[in-house]
């Protein structure tokens, strides 16, 4: 067989990086370099589509199930693929990043799946875009260790029927790769992700059982859906594999998503797993399309919002039915919580609220649930453990007591909580010390006894314009201005100092974050992405 030909990528702007050569092969790059010709024009128009959809939020204020579709959700005939074995059981999956000490307590945690995340868990350097793919093909050959250079402790997979399932997060389709580029211009991160990790890996989880696995970040319509899908039959063929192998959960984090749940399962019916109820990237996504609908659609602080308010509610309660309607898996929200280690009394409260807000969605039907830290993953297997007993699944229980109308979904002003002062501060606190730990290269960050990620931070900067933007009024008679931002955050920066060290502070990337901070949350101008901005700014 002959050499494959150079592939038409170029690799711009990046140091070299130890095994790079393993990943950037001639035929992965040709591989990837296939699905930017044939797929990013499709792409470009979709996010072009996003902008017109806006649009027409903005001068209706409203969102409806799509009438052209109607005949999709009616037809009660359809289902999605049966679940393959290695992904039938998913009551608990612990997210987070693939640095090499992350993927091998992802994978020895006890959880039943892995996201492997490429996206709001991972700050996309080069080395983490890289790294992480050597990191997951180690792991799928068992030739990974790792050993923490500071507590000399060592780490090392389990036996192979006690590892996780790996589910793998690639970029939303907004974000650009600048370090490889065709004919000049960046290729989708999203594609890179995808195609790297497909290309390398597929044929070989077949080999163990298993396949290759996706979540799909930031889905907005059935359209990006059918998009991945048509990517899927050719990545499919293109390596051989039988049609069918790979299997989508699409994560419903974004609120025009929600309207069209049944619609993206129907595109992805042949690959698709399920779908996820996201939180944060949800609330971010509702101030970013009703960021000019008035009063109504002010959210309050972020951690009132529970997934008990109304709206909530609706959203989760329709995804269990939706899923279990057409046979998908229905996976619920995060358990961000990071236990203590000095602190027993937090640890027994932060349980509490995990077991009762697992112990919600098991009861409402949900087949599974996120937690953040492997401490969590018995709490949470509990609670599955309780409803399902030996069964891998509750799709049976087909929720068919749900109704949704369409201004469920968006009835904001049905939760009886208002924005407070404290709330201001703390977006304020949260986002800067977010983005500081995010322009270092650390994409899922511990603050304040929470593991965020960039959700986290674009929730925080939305609140914050929205706020502004709609002069709310706080409980202590100050209004929210732009004065009042830059005088809280200027506030927390001098405080980060004297907490850290002058050392400290001015070896990190403190003053940046800051100003980053501020210039997406009081620009008129909203960004659609704060990692758009933040990306330019990133090193490595």
């Amino acid at each position: 067989m002959s050499a494959p030909a150079p592939s038409p990528l170029a690799i711009v702007d990046a140091e070299p990086l130890p095994r790079q050569e393993e990943v950037l092969t001639d035929a992965a790059l040709a591989f990837v370099a296939e699905l930017h010709r044939l797929f990013t024009p499709r792409r470009d128009e979709l996010l072009a589509r996003r902008q017109e959809r806006r649009a027409e939020i903005a001068r209706t204020s409203t969102l409806d199930f799509l009438p052209e579709t109607a005949h999709i959700r009616e037809d009660d005939s359809w289902k999605v693929a049966p679940a393959p074995a290695a992904l039938n059981d998913r009551r608990v999956e612990i997210t987070g990043p693939t640095d090499r000490k992350m993927t091998i307590n992802a994978l020895n945690s006890g959880a039943k799946v892995w996201l492997a995340d490429f996206e709001d868990a991972s700050a996309p350097t080069w080395e983490n875009v890289v790294l992480g793919q050597v990191n997951l093909v180690d792991a799928y050959e068992r030739k990974i260790d790792f050993t923490d250079p500071k507590s000399g402790k060592s780490y090392a997979l389990k036996d192979a029927d006690q590892l996780a399932t790996v589910v793998m997060r690639p970029r939303g389709w907004h974000l650009e790769e600048r370090h490889l580029k065709f004919d000049g211009r960046p290729v989708p991160g999203a594609l890179v992700d995808f195609g790297l990790y497909f290309f390398h890996n597929a044929k070989r989880l077949i080999e163990l059982g298993k396949g290759p696995y996706f979540y799909l970040p930031k889905t907005e319509s059935h359209l990006e859906a059918r998009l991945w899908n048509d990517i899927f039959v050719f990545a499919q063929d293109y390596v051989g594999i039988p049609q069918g192998t790979v299997r989508a959960t699409v994560l419903i984090e974004t609120i025009t998503a929600a309207y069209e749940m049944e619609e993206i399962l129907y595109e992805l019916r042949d690959h698709a797993a399920g779908l996820n109820a996201g939180r944060w990237d949800y609330l971010f996504s509702i101030v970013k399309n009703f960021r000019d609908g008035g009063a109504k659609f002010v959210l309050p602080d972020r951690n009132a919002v529970t997934m008990t308010a109304p709206f909530m509610r609706a959203y989760t309660e329709l995804l269990v039915r939706t899923c279990h309607k057409r046979g998908a898996h229905a996976i619920g929200g995060m358990a961000a919580f990071i236990p203590s280690r000095k602190d027993a009394e937090v640890n027994k409260v932060a349980f509490e609220k995990v077991k009762n807000d697992k112990d919600r969605e098991a009861g409402d039907g949900f087949d599974g649930s996120w937690v953040a830290h492997p401490d969590l993953v018995p709490i949470a297997m509990a609670s599955f453990d309780a409803v399902l007993g030996d069964k891998p699944n509750q799709k049976d229980r087909l929720r068919e007591d749900v109704s949704v109308a369409p201004g469920d979904l968006i009835a904001i002003d049905s939760l009886d909580a208002k924005p407070t002062y404290q709330g201001l501060v703390d977006a304020v606190q949260v986002g800067t010390r977010y983005i500081e730990a995010w322009l270092r290269g650390l994409g899922a960050v511990a603050i304040f006894g929470l593991m965020e990620d960039a959700a986290t931070a674009e929730i925080s900067r939305s609140q914050i314009w929205q706020w502004i933007n709609a002069g709310v009024v706080f409980e202590n008679g100050e209004q929210a201005t732009d004065a009042l931002a830059r005088k809280i955050a200027g506030e927390e920066l001098g405080k980060i100092r004297a907490e850290i060290g002058e050392e400290a502070f001015q070896a990190g990337h403190w003053q940046q974050a800051h100003d980053l901070l501020l210039q997406v949350s009081l620009d008129a101008d909203y960004a659609d992405f704060l990692t758009l901005p933040a990306y330019e700014q990133l090193v490595g």
